[in-house]
């Protein structure tokens, strides 16, 4: 299964970088057919496409590599890597179009425009990334694929750029005021700069190993809600994301007169667990503490033959200290 969807996810980061490259031939067509300054800019950030869909399927390959004795954790956190490329890649493209705009403004270069041709081919161009950049963040969220939801992601905001950008275009062609054109251009290039910043955050958060406290607040309410009346207790917990693996620690309290073996068998629920939930590239590592005479009072095992206290508030999990 997990072989079917690494093929799977690879498949569609070749397509996407097929399709980019096609894309962006036909944009520079455009651009050169109508010598649109938001076409142009459109047409650059399209190379960012093509150079992300390149480190997406190299990256693809290598976390789709086995763990190892160099890399006990496996190769999970290439993704965030390649990440980090793209937010750097598509934030310098912003500051070129940027700069590009400025300069066209200053020295008043003509515009010839052929609105005609280029508002129906950017059109296209715009429907085509948008059903690609859906796919591609559906099969990824499915697939636990970062870089297909970072692609996806990508095709998606470059789509709603493109129909902003036609959007101008047509309201250029009906009033015939050029100076529409590097306004499009700059509004463009800002939006682009915002969309380089947002991955470089993604990525940096993820290669520095912050804390998802989205996903801990889900795992937390998930355990609680399957909880066994031997759990009494789980705290330390913290996930590491490994690219599409995630490795989760925590500290599990359990009956203090419960022997090695019988430790182990709430160990394996848990795990099983949080992997009927999260998927097979869950790693657990579990510490065993043993309960004391205080968590009396939050045991809901009313079955114990060595209870201390009264059972006065049910205690819930999450991931304090």
């Amino acid at each position: 299964m997990e072989d079917k969807k690494m093929k799977l996810n690879f498949s569609l980061q070749k397509l996407i970088f097929f399709v980019a490259i096609l894309l962006f031939f036909i944009k520079l067509i455009t651009w050169y057919i109508t010598s649109s300054l938001s076409i142009f800019s459109d047409a650059m950030e399209s190379i960012t496409n093509i150079i992300s869909g390149f480190i997406g399927l190299y990256s693809l390959y290598i976390s789709s590599l086995p763990k190892d004795h160099n890399h006990p954790y496996g190769h999970g956190k290439i993704e965030f890597i390649s990440t980090a490329i793209e937010g750097f890649l598509i934030f310098f493209v912003g500051m070129v179009i940027c700069i590009k705009t400025f300069i066209h403004v200053k020295h008043h270069d003509p515009i010839l425009l052929k609105l005609d041709y280029g508002i129906p081919m950017m059109s296209f161009t715009a429907i085509v990334n948008y059903g690609l950049g859906f796919l591609a963040c559906k099969i990824g969220n499915k697939n636990g694929a970062l870089t297909l939801i970072a692609s996806g992601k990508h095709l998606q905001t470059d789509t709603y750029s493109t129909f902003g950008i036609v959007i101008g275009l047509i309201l250029l062609n009906i009033t015939k005021w050029i100076w529409i054109d590097p306004i499009i251009s700059v509004i463009f290039s800002f939006v682009i700069l915002y969309t380089g910043l947002k991955l470089l955050r993604y990525a940096t958060a993820g290669i520095m190993d912050e804390s998802d406290k989205e996903l801990l607040k889900k795992l937390s309410f998930y355990i609680n809600a399957k909880r066994d009346i031997h759990w009494i207790d789980l705290h330390h917990l913290k996930i590491i994301k490994y690219g599409s693996a995630l490795h989760v620690d925590c500290h599990l309290t359990v009956p203090w007169f419960f022997n090695v073996k019988e430790s182990n068998k709430e160990v394996q629920k848990l795990t099983n667990l949080t992997k009927d939930k999260f998927g097979h590239k869950v790693e657990l590592s579990v510490h065993v503490d043993a309960c004391t005479d205080n968590h009396c009072i939050s045991c809901f095992n009313t079955f114990c033959k060595e209870r201390k206290n009264f059972l006065q508030k049910r205690s819930y999990f999450h991931n304090k200290p």
